[in-house]
């Protein structure tokens, strides 16, 4: 049936037909910024592809470079400089200036290690350290010792590692120790005492002194200076020699070396740490300002004997590190109006003996007897029987340290030759404050510890090895001695 134009089935047939094409969609930036996307070229393209392949590239290269780097090789060794020999030759005069430093001594290695730790003052030629180390042996413990004569405090139960001993020393258990020659610590003190003189030291070939390499120090640089020992004639070898780390002003840190019968040495020096050291009564105490006696200082030295015949007598402690194997202690009496002495002497190297000593009218009488006859210990015997042995004893004809000692107690401060005297240091004894004064002779020297009462607290004499023997004593009444005990005389001493 034919349909009039203007109908609606014609105007369904004039529409075109829907667009089944899917929309092309704006990137979400697009979308939200409004902006027309990028157009990426090829050449755009292949800029970025590059720098992609050197960026790879690159990273490659660095981590090569990391795996493969090494540091820059040593300077090598060379002759040292005019300004470095000079250090090395003002080395000693430097530690001589600068007094004491702390020390850290490593010597042998295994079981025959010795250590070292305390320090050293060069300005008094004074060493005080802990002595440790699984080759001590029977050094072990506290030492003190001079370029003369060394008195140890032994500690076998010590642990083998050293510390730094106590800033004030003990007073007790010290004896005077013979080092072993070239091994131990004998040598060691050699080489500490030797890193210091009050004069320049050239140290002699200038061709043998090498520069080997630099280092740091507690933050400061240091040149590593090898040279001969001292009194080397010849040249080291490139491994030989002494090694000193040694700073710009002339100051030793380190030092490394070789000793026969020793092996190698390390000595470290701590420049910071360095107290004023004290010796212990075996080398004379601490240190004073020697005077002339003061008017009421000279008065109570001369009155001295009148007041101690006044107190009849005293009761006396003795401390006498006479020997490198004889160490004596004794405890007893002296009466200043019978004019006698009265001890037990023990040697601290043989614990097992004791031995009754009287000194009397200018001779000395011995009894030896067993420990267990008089009681205490070899460090501090009891005080002798009373009333004394009728009969062992012998008469001993040597003069020596101990009998000069106890003649001069005898004496009671007789007054020393005009000048003689002078005041060493104050001191305190058994919470006392004494004067020190000091009586030289042409035979001893002599020091009486004197309180400000004018009585005699210590008697002090120096010793034929270089040590101090001590005779300490309480004045006050005693017992009743007696006199001079009978003797058969003896050829040469005996009872110790």
């Amino acid at each position: 049936m034919p349909v009039a134009p203007g109908t609606r089935r014609s105007r369904q047939r004039a529409a075109p037909p829907p667009d089944r094409t899917p929309p092309v969609l704006p990137p979400p930036g697009d979308a939200n910024t409004g902006t027309i996307p990028r157009v990426v070229t090829g050449r755009r393209r292949t800029v970025l592809v590059l720098l992609a392949v050197v960026a790879v590239l690159s990273a490659a290269g660095l981590v090569a470079g990391l795996l493969s780097w090494a540091p820059e090789p040593p300077e090598p060794p060379r002759a040292a400089s005019a300004d470095e020999r000079a250090r090395l030759d003002a080395m000693r005069v430097t530690n001589y200036r600068d007094l004491r430093a702390g020390v850290h001594v490593t010597a042998g290695t295994g079981g025959a290690r010795v250590e070292l730790v305390g320090w050293v003052d060069w300005s008094r030629a004074l060493a005080y350290l802990d002595v440790g180390g699984p080759g001590a042996g029977p050094e072990r413990g506290l030492l003190q010792a001079t370029p003369t004569v060394a008195v140890l405090r032994p500690d076998p139960g010590a642990v083998p590692t050293p510390a730094p001993p106590p800033l004030v020393p003990p007073t007790d258990r010290w004896r005077l120790h013979e080092l072993p020659a070239g091994r131990g610590p004998a040598p060691l003190l050699d080489l500490l005492f030797s890193l210091a003189a009050d004069r320049r030291d050239p140290a002699g070939d200038p061709a043998a002194v090498r520069w080997v390499g630099r280092d740091t120090v507690e933050g400061e640089p240091v040149d590593i200076l090898q040279a001969p020992p001292p009194g080397s004639p010849s040249p080291p070898a490139r491994d030989g020699g002494q090694r000193h780390w040694l700073d710009r002003d002339a100051r030793l840190h380190r030092l490394e070396t070789r000793l026969p019968g020793t092996g190698p040495v390390t000595v470290t020096l701590n420049r910071t740490n360095r107290p004023t050291l004290r010796p212990v009564d075996a080398l004379g105490g601490r240190p004073g300002l020697p005077r002339a006696l003061e008017p009421a200082e000279q008065d109570r030295l001369d009155r001295l004997p009148a007041r101690l015949r006044a107190r009849g007598g005293a009761t006396v402690t003795l401390t006498a590190p006479v020997g490198t194997a004889t160490n004596l202690r004794g405890a007893g009496w002296v009466d200043w109006r019978g004019r006698i002495t009265y001890l037990t002497v023990a040697d601290v190297g043989v614990p097992d003996r004791r031995t009754l000593l009287r000194r009397a009218a200018g001779r000395t009488t011995r009894l030896p007897v067993p420990a267990g006859t008089v009681g205490g210990t070899a460090e501090a015997p009891a005080r002798p029987p009373l009333p004394p042995p009728a009969r062992g004893w012998r008469a001993d004809p040597a003069r020596d340290d101990v009998a000069v000692l106890l003649d001069l107690a005898l004496r009671a401060g007789a007054a020393p030759p005009e000048g003689t005297a002078r005041r060493i240091r104050g001191d305190s004894l058994a919470g006392q404050g004494v004067d020190v004064v000091e009586v030289r002779t042409a035979r001893t020297v002599l020091r009486y510890w004197i309180d400000r009462t004018g009585l005699l607290r210590r008697l002090e004499l120096r010793t034929r090895p270089g040590t101090w023997a001590q005779l300490d004593l309480r004045p006050g009444p005693v017992p009743r001695l007696g006199g001079p005990a009978p003797a058969r005389p003896t050829a040469g001493a005996s009872g110790r």
